[in-house]
C-alpha cells in the first residue's frame, strides 16, 4: 500500500533493462533501494520511511519484478535461459562460447579465470593479474555473459546490413549503437531500410543454425534443442511506426 503512489518506470526500469544480462535478486533489489532511497530524501514522497522498511520495499518489489519479467517474457526468458544453457556447458569443457555472426564475423568470449598476486615492496604494494589464454575459462562468466552478446551481435550485424543497403541506394548513414542517422530528406527510406533488413535477417532460423554449429564444432557434447518458435508474423514489423523510431 505504501509503495502504489511511488512506484513508476524509473523505479523498476534498471533492473528490466538489466534482467538480460543475468541481474541476480542481490543486484536487482540495490538497484531498486537505490530508487527508494532517492524518494526517501527530504521532500520525497517517502521521507521519514525507516531505513529497514525501504530495505524491505525493495526486497518485495525486486522479487515482484523478475517474477513478472518471467511471465510476461516467457519466450525471450527460455531463449536467454538456452543460450546460458549451450555456453555453460561448453566452458564447463574447457572451451570459450563462440559463434559465427550471419555476416560471417567470428566472435569468441575472453572470459578467463584470471589469477591475482600480491608485491610488496619498500614503496607500495602492487597487485599483478594475469591475463592469458592459457587460464581456464571462467564458466560462470561465460554463462552470463553470452545472450547479451548474442544479441548485441545481431543488433550490429542488423546495423551493418543497414549501412550496406543505405550505401547502394546512395544515402548519408551513421550509427551510434542503436541509433541511426541520415539527412531529413531520406529518414523514410532509412526507416524502410532498416525494417526490411531486421525482417530478412530473422527471418533466418538462426538459433537452430547456431545450434548446429556449435553441434558441428564439439561433436562430443549434446547441445539442447532450441526452445519453442512463437508466432509471430516478422513482416508485420514493416507496418509499425515505433519499430525503431
Amino acid at each position: 500500500r505504501m509503495l502504489l503512489p511511488v512506484v513508476n518506470r524509473k523505479v523498476v526500469k534498471q533492473t528490466v533493462m538489466t534482467s538480460v544480462y543475468g541481474v541476480t535478486f542481490v543486484g536487482a533489489r540495490q538497484q531498486i533501494q537505490n530508487r527508494l532511497e532517492e524518494m526517501a530524501r527530504e521532500g520525497g514522497p517517502l521521507h521519514g520511511v525507516e531505513e529497514r522498511e525501504i530495505r524491505r520495499s525493495a526486497s518485495y518489489l525486486a522479487r515482484l519484478t523478475l517474477s513478472s519479467l518471467g511471465q510476461l517474457f516467457q519466450g525471450a526468458t527460455e531463449i536467454m535461459n538456452w543460450l546460458g544453457a549451450c555456453a555453460k556447458l561448453t566452458a564447463q569443457h574447457g572451451q570459450p562460447m563462440c559463434w559465427v555472426t550471419p555476416l560471417g564475423l567470428p566472435v569468441i568470449q575472453p572470459y578467463r579465470r584470471q589469477t591475482q598476486a600480491m608485491v610488496r615492496t619498500l614503496l607500495q604494494t602492487v597487485m599483478l593479474s594475469e591475463h592469458s589464454d592459457a587460464l581456464p575459462v571462467s564458466v560462470a562468466r561465460q554463462r552470463s555473459a553470452f545472450p547479451p552478446n548474442y544479441v548485441h551481435s545481431l543488433d550490429s550485424t542488423h546495423m551493418l546490413l543497414t549501412a550496406v543497403d543505405c550505401y547502394e541506394m546512395g544515402l548519408s548513414f551513421a550509427a551510434v549503437h542503436d541509433s541511426y542517422w541520415t539527412h531529413a530528406s531520406t529518414v523514410e527510406v532509412m526507416n524502410d531500410s532498416l525494417r526490411r533488413q531486421f525482417v530478412a535477417l530473422h527471418s533466418q532460423p538462426l538459433l537452430q543454425q547456431l545450434r548446429d554449429s556449435l553441434q558441428l564444432r564439439y561433436p562430443m557434447l549434446d547441445f539442447p534443442q532450441i526452445p519453442d518458435l512463437g508466432e509471430f508474423d516478422l513482416s508485420r514489423v514493416m507496418e509499425s511506426p515505433y519499430f525503431f523510431n
